[in-house]
């Protein structure tokens, strides 16, 4: 109990942390605020036995609220609806332990008392915050309630990438469909997925021409030739770009992700030279999603660049095509002559390009040719319907055919035919209803048949681990996932889409109830072209990326603010997020990185000179004004005002999604902030602030938020570096409330990176929220942080914190609720 109230009290002394916060972290043990691998929530609470509960409760809790509380919290009456005045012992403490937690909250804030009325001291408070936080956590965490997920529907996103995937086109219906709600700051959360009867309108109307679409030949869906030299979006650190990309050292790389509009035959162009040096011809390995295609030696030089072909049949969607240099050579003998400069062996790449949907006689869709041959005798008709849409019902249900599924749609096509209709028209039928179904629009979660309770075992050799079922006492509040149910929480978690065949295989052979098996696939699917849909609906989330399309920064103060500038920052802000999960950094790399990915327009943008070309590239960063994602345009802009920086936004935009420590709510019976009717607020943008802040009731929160707002000051409205603001000079110093000073957006990194365990203990658990498309709970505490102590120990990579999400008990479990 001793290191709990040490660690309590240094947070209530910082005010830093809001209530919801100080409790989590008045139950950790020692280290863990410090960015230190420790132990849970669960393990510190569960140290102390029923007898120092309830000493812990006789001496630190009870005479504190007779002393300040029942005043106001007795009765029927009781401020807030609590009533404290019947706590006798611990019992009544754990019979409602949300209202517990509320007194904690308040009083660790400083809410309560409220001001004027006798208040404990300082070491008093942290007693009661550390015992409710210990006790409750301890009870809450023997609980082991893996939480329970809303029925959900697939969301735009979702929707958009599904029917890609089922039928091989790409044609994004539902852009049409209404904006999807969010909650806990994420639109895939089940709460908030409801179905109108507008939507339900839009889901029978795109349907049918989703199904029509499928069938069709590529080159009727799309112009006969796409030709498009796609931008180089990925150069790794062995490659640099100007007006081509160089690759000098092994494995060096570049590469694109380009969305093929449907599934189809096209041809892949790579226009590349050498660079001469030993006796060998640059040799270069083509790939398409890190899987090689083709090998070529390249004979040509600069002067005359020859075009590699490779035809090959690609699925519709996003997709990576990458050259990768395989023979880097260095000839030291060259040094001090002339032919020092000619002793490094090179590949240049001038040119990707992707050529199709090539044209001819067996240009068929995929569907098209899984349907075959149609045949003249009806039973033989009857037989193909059956097996295609049975295949096409496990496809787009995400489980096993029933033969009542199948027989509904066949009915559906025999009827369509009998009203005249071809049969292929009759198999569209049948697939616009199977795409009406709620068993393809919700993703319906069900446990493992016959099992409700089960130990889980984990064994060195994949698929050797898996549930003892057998003997077990079923308990029927809670079930794991089926293998089915489970792929789907997989690749609608890293791909926002239905799973591939390989995850479909898996599940039919019960082998993904294994926990080393399940971690292998999240691995795997990290490095497909596919986890784009992270960075597109996670990040795009978390990161605010999405309302970057709508700001408006005043076009008379940032003149070179425009369209082409705003998605230049958008783009650096993804290729840097897609980096960290590609090549599975740290995640720290998030608050401090010497890398970013930029082109032209944006390094100017920035003032970072030798950057050319439209082409967006890796750049290595020097000096201190840029590295990580608060130092990134994007950001900067979304969290300013539109003539202006806002050290407010941008404070609390780290609070919220860096930090973890979102701003408790103002106390009751203050006011809005006044305009002072007075006149004007005068002076810099500081001093205005600082006028706001002689306000005692808004002090406690902006003490928080502007210090590390004022730290990014040195960024104007729009992210471009500034030592000024008109004629005054920039002031990006700051003190927080735990005494931590800085000047300037570096040293606020530092004393970020200091506080790393909150920001991985935030991503966590807004990651955790994505995966799981609910809001955490608070029985969700031990799990999460057991997730930060597993991904800590394997040095903090985006691949570890994934594991840990996949493998933990509410991503695989859900309490069953009642009348399920």
């Amino acid at each position: 109990m001793k290191n709990a109230k040490v660690r309590t009290r240094a947070l209530l002394l910082t005010g830093l942390l809001p209530a919801t916060t100080l409790l989590y972290a008045a139950a950790l043990p020692p280290g863990h605020a410090h960015g230190k691998p420790a132990g849970g929530a669960a393990k510190s609470a569960a140290m102390a036995d029923p007898k120092s509960v309830a000493a812990g409760f006789g001496h630190d809790v009870l005479p504190l609220v007779r002393t300040y509380c029942v005043g106001c919290h007795t009765g029927k009456g009781a401020s807030a609806g609590i009533d404290l005045s019947i706590a006798k012992d611990a019992s009544a403490v754990l019979k409602d332990r949300d209202s517990w937690d509320r007194v904690a909250q308040n009083i660790a804030s400083g809410h309560m008392p409220p001001k004027g009325s006798p208040a404990p001291s300082g070491p008093q408070r942290e007693a009661l915050v550390t015992w409710v936080q210990n006790t409750t956590t301890a009870a809450d965490c023997k609980l082991k309630d893996p939480g329970h997920v809303t029925l959900r529907r697939l969301n735009r996103a979702e929707y958009n990438n599904t029917v890609r995937d089922l039928c091989g086109v790409d044609i994004h219906p539902a852009d049409a469909f209404p904006n999807d709600d969010v909650g806990y700051g994420f639109d895939n959360i089940g709460d908030v997925l409801s179905i109108s009867p507008l939507l339900m309108e839009k889901y029978i109307a795109v349907a049918g021409k989703v199904a029509h679409a499928a069938f069709q030949n590529p080159d009727e869906l799309l112009p006969p030739i796409l030709f498009e030299p796609p931008r180089l979006t990925y150069l790794n650190q062995g490659s640099r770009a100007g007006d081509h990309a160089v690759l000098a050292a092994l494995n060096a790389e570049a590469g694109c992700d380009y969305t093929f509009p449907v599934a189809a035959d096209y041809l892949l162009r790579a226009v590349a030279y050498q660079s001469q040096a030993g006796p060998d011809s640059a040799i270069m390995q083509i790939k398409l999603d890190d899987k090689e295609i083709a090998v070529q030696k390249v004979f040509s030089g600069p002067r005359d660049p020859k075009p590699v072909d490779i035809h090959i049949s690609v699925p519709a969607g996003r997709h990576h095509f990458s050259v990768v240099f395989t023979n880097p050579f260095h000839d030291d003998s060259t040094t001090g002559t002339r032919q020092n400069r000619n002793r490094d062996r090179k590949l240049n790449i001038k040119a990707l390009a992707i050529v199709g949907p090539l044209r001819g006689p067996n240009a068929l869709s995929p569907l098209a040719k899984q349907l075959g041959t149609i045949p003249s005798d009806p039973a033989a008709r009857s037989a193909i319907a059956r097996k295609f849409l049975a295949d096409f019902v496990r496809r787009a249900y995400r489980r096993p055919a029933t033969k009542e599924d199948v027989d509904k749609l066949v009915h559906y096509a025999d009827l369509a035919q009998g009203q005249g209709e071809t049969f292929q028209q009759g198999v569209e039928y049948a697939m616009t209803a199977a795409m009406c179904s709620p068993k393809f629009l919700f993703r319906i979660e069900t446990d493992i048949p016959g099992v409700t309770n089960a130990v889980r075992t984990t064994a060195k050799t994949p698929g050797k681990s898996g549930l003892k079922t057998a003997g077990l006492k079923a308990d029927a509040g809670k079930f794991f996932l089926n293998d089915y149910a489970l792929a789907s929480r997989l690749s609608y978690f890293l791909w926002s889409t239905m799973p591939d065949e390989e995850l479909f295989n898996l599940a039919a052979k019960g082998r993904l109830q294994d926990p080393l098996v399940l971690t292998a696939q999240a691995k795997r699917m990290l490095k497909d072209p596919r986890s784009r849909a992270l960075s597109d609906n996670f990040a795009g989330q978390w990161l605010q990326l999405r309302s970057l399309d709508s700001v408006s920064p005043d076009p008379q103060r940032f003149t070179g603010f425009d369209d082409g500038l705003r998605q230049d920052m958008k783009t650096e802000t993804e290729m840097f997020f897609q980096a960290i999960v590609r090549e599975d950094r740290s995640i720290l790399d998030f608050l401090d990185a010497r890398y970013t990915f930029l082109n032209e327009p944006l390094a100017k943008h920035y003032g970072i000179a030798g950057v050319q070309g439209g082409d967006f590239r890796r750049v290595t960063l020097t000096g201190d004004q840029r590295g990580g994602i608060l130092t990134q345009a994007s950001l900067l802009t979304v969290t300013s005002n539109p003539t202006r920086t806002s050290p407010v936004k941008r404070g609390k935009w780290v609070m919220e999604n860096l930090l973890g420590t979102p701003l408790p709510p103002a106390p009751p019976g203050v006011p809005p902030l006044s305009d002072d009717n007075k006149g004007p607020l005068v002076g810099t943008l500081r001093q205005r602030m600082e006028q706001h802040r002689a306000n005692p009731a808004c002090a406690t929160c902006h003490a928080r938020m502007d210090p590390i707002g004022f730290g990014l000051e040195n960024y104007d409205a729009v992210g471009k570096w500034r030592v000024a603001d008109g004629d005054t000079p920039v002031d990006a110093s700051g003190v927080l409330p735990d005494g931590s000073k800085f000047s300037g957006p570096a040293q606020l990194k530092q004393v970020l990176m200091r506080k790393q365990t909150l920001f991985v203990h935030c991503l966590a658990d807004k990651l955790m929220t994505y995966a799981l498309g609910r809001g955490l709970e608070r029985t969700d505490r031990c799990n999460l942080d057991d997730i930060v102590k597993s991904t800590q120990k394997d040095g903090d990579r985006f691949s570890a914190l994934v594991a840990a999400i996949v493998q933990s008990h509410p991503f695989r479990e859900q309490r069953r609720d009642k009348g399920e």
